[in-house]
């Protein structure tokens, strides 16, 4: 009874320190969906600059600033590209990690919901990072467009203006991190208490083994089987010879009393004399 109360003690454990885990699960999951599709939207905006942008024919420009022109529409083309791609690259790697760790977390073998978090926790280092190049690249495209299109008056007014959103996002940022930064080392973990008294580990059904005692009873029991069926196989087969040999003595009397009605009264009589 004390080791079933135990082990109902270990599961409650568990079950809950799960319950807890799966609630900074679902953390970084809405942050992955969240980074994800702010990306696509980033994505889309960059191939429409990409394809709706139609930079003025070099005629326009002066024989010595062609050269210059030239440079400008390189840089644009590429910043707007590298965009595009690094927010494909987070498009993809956070539907990858949601699709992945929500099917480890939720199908995964015993202790998959700590493996898939903490996973999902160590990847948004690259996913942040590519977001990052994909952002300061769709900004800075705007800063060569403005070259592309406008005079030199507006356009270094556009360029500044630019400059200070993109001072402003990096300031926001670095504030914001400081705000809410915090050591690693203190963070909750539960490892401990998985590893201590709720350390339970559930037995596949393919890799239970049968001891060697039951081993030997179950080949005794099969083989008491097999005499007590070949001991029922010469019964049935004793039973149906004696029962052949009834049914032949049977058609046996059948025959001489046949043979005696078809007799006639005089070697009856004969018979009876003799």
């Amino acid at each position: 009874m004390l080791a079933a109360d135990k082990l109902q003690l270990q599961s409650a454990l568990k079950q809950q320190a799960t319950a807890l885990k799966e609630k900074e699960f679902n953390l970084h999951h809405s942050n992955m969906t969240t980074v994800g599709t702010i990306a696509a939207v980033l994505a889309g905006l960059d191939i429409t600059m990409f394809i709706e942008f139609n930079p003025p024919d070099y005629s326009t420009w002066s024989a010595e600033m062609i050269p210059v022109a030239r440079f400008l529409n390189f840089l644009y083309f590429t910043t707007i590209v590298a965009a595009f791609c690094a927010n494909m690259i987070v498009v993809s790697q956070t539907t990858t990690l949601s699709v992945l760790g929500a099917g480890l977390a939720l199908r995964g073998p015993d202790g998959s919901m700590m493996t898939a978090t903490d996973g999902i926790y160590e990847e948004r280092k690259s996913v942040f990072h590519c977001f990052a190049i994909g952002l300061a690249a769709t900004v800075g495209s705007v800063t060569v467009c403005v070259w592309l299109m406008l005079h030199w008056e507006a356009a270094l007014c556009s360029m500044i203006i630019v400059l200070i959103t993109c001072r402003t996002i990096w300031t926001n940022y670095k504030r914001v991190e400081r705000r809410f930064a915090f050591n690693e080392c203190d963070t909750v973990d539960f490892q401990d208490i998985m590893d201590g008294p709720a350390n339970i580990q559930a037995v596949p059904s393919e890799r239970r083994r049968r001891s060697p005692h039951n081993h030997h009873n179950g080949i005794g029991k099969h083989l008491k089987h097999e005499n007590s069926f070949s001991s029922m196989e010469e019964d049935s087969d004793e039973w149906s010879s004696s029962w052949h040999q009834s049914q032949q003595g049977g058609k046996n009397i059948d025959r001489d009393m046949k043979q005696r009605r078809g007799r006639s009264p005089k070697s009856i009589r004969a018979i009876q004399t003799v």
